[in-house]
């Protein structure tokens, strides 16, 4: 029994280490994947009842949870890239300036 709760300790460990190095958006995807399960499963089980529906529900809570955590991440100003074009036609892209943002482009 001892030797099962060691594992368990770090597979635990190794979880939440590999969340130090993710970026804001896969955080809220896992957090959203975490609680979309967790809810689904729990109201999976409320509905059926059975283990079908139980796996069902959490699969699907958190696939909903992860699209969710994922598309309502906000995106900072200095991450998005803006297309431009010189004058004598080549097309690059740069970090969008002041210009996109006030609507001069």
């Amino acid at each position: 029994m001892t030797i099962k709760k060691a594992i368990l300790a770090v597979l635990i460990t190794a979880a939440l280490a590999g969340c130090e190095t993710q970026t804001e958006g896969q955080q809220r995807a896992t957090t959203g994947a975490l609680v979309g399960g967790a809810g689904g499963a729990l109201l999976g089980q409320a509905i059926g009842g059975n283990t079908k529906s139980t796996v069902i529900g959490a699969a699907s809570g958190a696939l909903l949870g992860a699209v969710v955590g994922s598309a309502t991440t906000p995106q900072r100003r200095e991450d998005q890239q803006c297309r431009y074009q010189e004058r004598y036609g080549r097309i690059y892209i740069a970090p969008c300036d002041d210009r996109y943002y006030n609507g001069n482009y």
